[in-house]
């Protein structure tokens, strides 16, 4: 069964860090792109960085560029996403997902995925 969790949200002050966590099961996660996605209440999901399987290409918008790092560790079928200097806007519900277009043309749209995480809560306040 194709399983993916996300660990490490929580509640930060504004300029604080936190890294993300998406561990796989019941797949190799490094045959797959895996992306990041985050919804905020009232706005559409937003794909804000991915991973290829191939050259590990990434990407990332323009919202975190330079802010946030995606990386993997395939012994442990993990993607991370490590968030610094974290800004109130950047509150919302992040999701991992895997399946995604490679990465070189972007991160593509959420239906462009086939498998989804459960979704953790970032709160960026003071």
């Amino acid at each position: 069964q194709v399983r993916l969790v996300e660990s490490g949200g929580g509640l930060v002050q504004p300029g604080g860090s936190l890294r993300l966590s998406c561990t796989a099961s019941g797949f190799t996660s490094d045959y797959y792109t895996i992306g990041w996605f985050r919804q905020a209440p009232g706005k559409e999901r937003e794909g804000i960085s991915c991973i290829s399987s191939s050259d590990h290409s990434t990407y990332y918008a323009d919202s975190v560029k330079g802010r946030f790092t995606i990386s993997r560790d395939t012994a442990k079928n993990t993607v991370y996403l490590q968030m610094n200097s974290l800004k109130p806007e950047d509150t919302a519900k992040y999701f991992c997902a895997a399946d995604g277009p490679a990465c070189w043309i972007g991160i593509g749209s959420p239906s462009d995925y086939m498998y989804w995480g459960q979704g953790i809560q970032v709160t960026v306040s003071a």
